[in-house]
């Protein structure tokens, strides 16, 4: 069986992490299954999904550690070309990636104690985040 259903937010821009771990696990929930797989995937190439303890020191080190890795503001080709300021936005989300996949146990994601599913905004821009959870399994 598959089933799949979205999660729509907005973001403010650069840095701005939001916790998905409740909408994912509704979405499990509503599926029906009970074994199996759930895959969360960002559209877009400037916002990242993981997996993180998600407070408050994290939610402030990890993108300040994306920023001294991929700083903003350097002579990377993507500027050169666009001048839109974000090539650090789109080295930052692919570093991290637009997916992870987390198994379904007893019906719902089998995740640890201090471990949640997060979003990172790596865009310098507000935007409109759409990610797609499929949930594969029986």
């Amino acid at each position: 069986m598959v089933y799949q259903d979205r999660i729509v937010f907005e973001t403010q821009g650069h840095r701005e992490m939001h916790d998905l771990t409740e909408p994912v696990a509704r979405i499990v929930r509503a599926s029906g299954i009970r074994t199996g797989t759930a895959h969360i995937f960002n559209i877009g190439s400037t916002g990242a999904v993981g997996t993180i303890e998600f407070e408050p020191g994290l939610a402030r080190d990890l993108p300040e550690v994306l920023d001294r890795l991929v700083p903003p503001g350097r002579d990377y080709g993507h500027e050169l070309a666009w001048q839109d300021g974000n090539a650090h936005s789109h080295l930052q989300a692919t570093w991290l990636g637009p997916e992870i996949t987390v198994p379904v146990r007893e019906g719902a994601p089998a995740l640890g104690t201090w471990q949640q599913i997060f979003h990172l905004e790596c865009d310098v821009k507000p935007r409109r985040r759409e990610v797609i959870v499929t949930v594969m399994g029986q």
